[in-house]
């Protein structure tokens, strides 16, 4: 049979045309600005909560109950329940238990050290995400890169180094530095899973796993609390699943690279809760290693950005998929 030559092509008809991303930097930022905001008021609610004698599996059960009723209610109720659905649930119990001692990592860091500097720890992840990059996937890592992580490991010893930080428990450093290897090492396994699932569906799971896995501990850590102590905790799990729509929304409208140099404004937020909260200054430390850590970050970050425009974007993983699935819990950073 011949076709008509009125009638289209049928690669034309069944061709499909991807939708183009909206674009609207401002909004972008105003959005990742509102991400960071709930963050630290996350972290900062952590910290209170543990004055009030709140262990940390109740901590980490909070944090994640509460943002599976939200997710799930969301979804439903918006017609794409769907999209939860997932045939590797041992690769999300397998990411949820490495992100599990990520927050574990993060709450510790929190709850021992001044906000700030549990903070600026944080920023370590891009770091140690070159380091695995490098020594476990044995991929090449130019001399931007290396520098951008010596930098940053300055700024890691100045912040650890003698000082005001020496009336800190060496188990906060080490717990903030735990969770920039976790956040790290949990990169790679989203970016297995983005093949697969959907950004939002990783974030169920995560939350869902790790609900679980901390209430096996409440029959030996938890107890009854004053009814100020449960809208603490309740709060807390509100702001840090807020914190993960507002990342989520922030890249629907621009890049990592142009909303990433937001995340640093958490410092800001931190300082403040610090001083207003619970009175306390950062050492002078912080402030003379943060600078080098954060921009030992921005450089990784435009390396990486300029590396990805020099690969075709048909062979590259969807960055913002990544970004969105990434525990919020320590504002995620691409250095991968």
């Amino acid at each position: 049979m011949t076709s008509s030559p009125d009638m289209p092509a049928p690669s034309a008809k069944t061709r499909p045309v991807p939708a183009e991303r909206p674009h609207n930097p401002l909004l972008a930022i105003s959005l990742r600005l509102g991400a960071t905001l709930a963050l630290a008021t996350m972290f900062m609610l952590i910290k209170l909560a543990g004055t009030y004698g709140v262990s940390m599996p109740e901590l980490m059960f909070w944090r994640q109950a509460i943002s599976v009723p939200l997710i799930a209610g969301a979804l439903y109720f918006t017609g794409q329940f769907g999209k939860l659905g997932t045939r590797r649930p041992l690769a999300h119990a397998g990411r949820a238990a490495v992100g599990t001692a990520g927050l574990f990592c993060n709450i510790a860091a929190s709850t021992l050290l001044p906000l700030p500097v549990a903070t600026t720890l944080g920023f370590t992840a891009p770091l140690f995400a070159v380091l695995i990059t490098a020594i476990v996937l044995r991929e090449h890592v130019g001399r931007w890169r290396w520098t951008a992580v010596i930098a940053g490991f300055a700024g890691v010893l100045v912040i650890a180094g003698p000082g005001e930080i020496a009336n800190v428990p060496v188990l906060g450093v080490a717990a903030g530095l735990g969770a920039g290897i976790i956040v790290a090492t949990v990169s790679f396994q989203i970016r297995d899973l983005a093949r697969t699932d959907t950004p939002i569906s990783m974030v169920f799971w995560f939350a869902l796993f790790g609900m679980l896995g901390a209430s096996l501990f409440l029959p030996f850590y938890g107890r009854w609390h004053e009814p100020q102590v449960y809208l603490i905790l309740i709060a807390l799990g509100l702001a840090g699943t807020l914190g993960q729509f507002f990342i989520a929304a922030s890249l629907r409208y621009a890049s990592v690279a142009t909303v990433v140099v937001i995340d640093y404004v958490s410092l800001i937020w931190a300082t403040t809760y610090g001083l207003v909260i619970f009175g306390s200054w950062p050492p002078h430390t912080t402030w003379l290693g943060a600078p080098l850590i954060i921009a030992a970050g921005l450089i990784i970050t435009w390396r990486e950005h300029y590396l990805f425009r020099r690969v075709s974007t048909a062979s590259a993983i969807d960055a913002s998929a990544l970004e969105e699935a990434a525990e919020g819990e320590a504002v995620p950073r691409s250095g991968t």
